[in-house]
C-alpha cells in the first residue's frame, strides 16, 4: 500500500443505490420518516437526495427480490480526472465498463472491488434545481430546510463488509486515490476494519470485516445533519413512527462521530450522524491504529458494540448468493 502521494483525482462521494424487496415500504421511510425528497423516478427506481446535497440524487432506491447495495457512485474532479482513474482501474484488471448514465448523471465507468462490489466514477452531472416551494432564502443553498422527519442535511458515508478487509484498503488506495484515516488490527493479524477518504473529510467510505465469510454485503449508509440535537430529535421521529433502533444516540470511538442507527423497511441499515468539524487537513496524515482489546471497550463514552452489528448486513447471508439477482 503506497499512500505516499495523496492522489485528488476523485472528489466525492455522490450516491448509493439500495435495493429493496418493499419498494413502497422503504420509499414512505426514507420520505417521510427519514427526510430525503423525491427528484425523479425511472422505471423500478426513485431518485431521493437530502436537502442541501448539490446533485439531483444521493440515493437511488431501487425495487428487487433482494437487497443490499446495487453500486455506489463517485464523482471526479474533472474529465481528465476521470480518465486517469479508469486507466489505472483497467489495468488492475477490475473493470465493469461504460453506461450510458441515468437521470443523475452523464456516462460512468462501472468497476469492482476485489469482494465484488460494485463501484462507479462520473465527471457529468445534473444539478438538482428546486422547484418554486422548494427554493431557498439563500442561493448558497440547494434547497429550502424543510423539517420533514429526521430532515438529514447530506450524504456523507457508507459502510461495506468485506471477506478480506485488507484487499479493499489497497484498492480505495490504488483505484480511488484515497487516504486511510483509521484501522482496526486485530489480534490475528488481519485487518478488521479500515476508514477512508478521498477528500478532507475524515472519511466518505468505511469497510468492516463480513463475520459471515460472504463477499460483497453492504453495512449501512450515512447521511449527516447539522447538530447533535437533530440526532436525539431523530431518535424521537424514529420512536414515534415505529422504527427498529439498533444503537446509539452515542459517541463513536473510531472517527468521534455522534451516531444513530436504525433500520429501513426492507432491512439495509441507515445511520444518521453528526461528525461535528472534524476534518483531515493533515497532508502527511498516518493512519490511526486501534487494537482489538482497545475496541472490545466499546464507543467513546463506553456504549458497548452491539452484537448485531457485527453479523447484520444485506441482503441476509441465505440470499447473498443471488445478490446480483437485480433489476
Amino acid at each position: 500500500m503506497n499512500q505516499a502521494e495523496p492522489c485528488f483525482d476523485v472528489a466525492h462521494l455522490g450516491h448509493v443505490e439500495l435495493l429493496t424487496d418493499k419498494p413502497e415500504e422503504s420509499l414512505d421511510f426514507f420520505v417521510n420518516v427519514y427526510g430525503l425528497t423525491e427528484s425523479g423516478r425511472d422505471g423500478d427506481s426513485v431518485y431521493l437526495r437530502a436537502w442541501d446535497d448539490y446533485e439531483f440524487h444521493s440515493l437511488k432506491l431501487t425495487a428487487s427480490n433482494t437487497t443490499g447495495m446495487a453500486h455506489c457512485g463517485y464523482r471526479t474532479a474533472s474529465e481528465a480526472a476521470l480518465q486517469r482513474r479508469v486507466a489505472v482501474i483497467e489495468k488492475m484488471g477490475l473493470g465493469i465498463g461504460w453506461t450510458d448514465g441515468d437521470l443523475g448523471h452523464g456516462r460512468s465507468y462501472r468497476f469492482n472491488s476485489p469482494d465484488g462490489h460494485v463501484f462507479e466514477l462520473y465527471w457529468d452531472t445534473n444539478k438538482y434545481e428546486a422547484p418554486a416551494g422548494e427554493k431557498p432564502a439563500l442561493k448558497n443553498t440547494a434547497q429550502r430546510y424543510h423539517g420533514r422527519g429526521a430532515a438529514p442535511r447530506r450524504i456523507d458515508h457508507f459502510n461495506l463488509l468485506a471477506s478480506d478487509v485488507s484487499k479493499i484498503r489497497d484498492f480505495m488506495v490504488e483505484a480511488m486515490g484515497s487516504r486511510v484515516t483509521e484501522m482496526i488490527q486485530l489480534d490475528n493479524g488481519r485487518i478488521g476494519g479500515c476508514w477512508f477518504t478521498v477528500n478532507n473529510k475524515g472519511y466518505d467510505m468505511a469497510c468492516t470485516e463480513d463475520h459471515s465469510g460472504s463477499k460483497g454485503r453492504f453495512h449501512h449508509l450515512t447521511y449527516a445533519a447539522d447538530h447533535r440535537d437533530d440526532i436525539l430529535r431523530a431518535a424521537d421521529v424514529f420512536l414515534e413512527n415505529g422504527v427498529f433502533i439498533e444503537t446509539g444516540p452515542h459517541k463513536h470511538a473510531i472517527q468521534g462521530t455522534f451516531f444513530l442507527y436504525v433500520y429501513e423497511p426492507a432491512g439495509n441499515r441507515v445511520e444518521i450522524a453528526n461528525a461535528g468539524a472534524r476534518l483531515i487537513l493533515d497532508p502527511d496524515w498516518k493512519p490511526v491504529l486501534w487494537t482489538e482489546q482497545e475496541r472490545k471497550k466499546g464507543q467513546a463514552w463506553g456504549l458497548k458494540t452491539i452484537e448485531s452489528f457485527h453479523t447484520h448486513g444485506t441482503p441476509p447471508v441465505a440470499a447473498a448468493s443471488n445478490h446480483g439477482d437485480r433489476k
